[in-house]
């Protein structure tokens, strides 16, 4: 089956010319849209998925607002459950969001993601951890301590978040924040501030410019 359609696509090489490609490719974003919208708890206007989900668990626990785009190889999951336990997850994209490809958002929780931010490739939203960093369960294999929440992941409007960033449980960045690429954020972070680093720290913050 797969030879047969390389072959389609070869043959259609002569029909088509190269600017055609990206027709095609338009068209396949939005009937991939199209199949996957209804499965979530809320999908909003003009919204797209880019092909293709690495993978998507719990989309109806899942609200994904108006004009968002999410990027390819993306995975979205909402664990209601994880082996015998079960969880309450939710995850909230506001309106005019833009996932940048093979990102990860993960809840057990609640991650809300506010109106205009925008993510680059790689980048990791979880509220949870395999486990808590206490005797018992670090006597555990990781795959088998019960998952934990230290609370819910809320990134407030228009806040860019750079490349390979790992946003972690129970932090709360401000409005218009700016988080540098490869950054580890573990704590809250004040609304208008630059942070960078592992941990991620204030470098730069708009009081400054005053």
């Amino acid at each position: 089956m797969k030879r047969l359609f390389c072959y389609i696509g070869f043959l259609f090489s002569y029909i088509f010319t190269l600017k055609y490609y990206y027709v095609f490719k338009g068209i396949h974003k939005y009937i991939y849209t199209g199949f996957f919208k209804r499965y979530f708890a809320s999908f909003g206007n003009d919204s797209v998925i880019n092909p293709s989900f690495l993978m998507l668990i719990g989309p109806r626990k899942i609200h994904i607002g108006s004009n968002v785009y999410i990027g390819s190889r993306v995975q979205l999951t909402a664990w209601e459950k994880i082996g015998e336990v079960p969880y309450s997850p939710e995850i909230l994209l506001g309106d005019n969001v833009s996932i940048g490809d093979e990102s990860q958002i993960t809840s057990i929780n609640r991650i809300v993601i506010g109106t205009g931010v925008l993510t680059g490739k790689k980048v990791l939203i979880t509220d949870n951890a395999h486990g808590q960093f206490n005797e018992t369960d670090l006597r555990k294999k990781p795959l088998e301590r019960e998952m934990f929440s230290k609370g819910p992941v809320i990134i407030k409007d228009n806040v860019w978040i750079g490349e390979k960033a790992t946003i972690l449980a129970g932090v709360t960045i401000g409005t218009g924040c700016i988080i540098g690429a490869n950054s580890v954020v573990t704590k809250d972070i004040p609304d208008y501030c630059i942070v960078a680093g592992a941990p991620a720290r204030i470098i730069k913050r708009i009081s400054d410019e005053k």
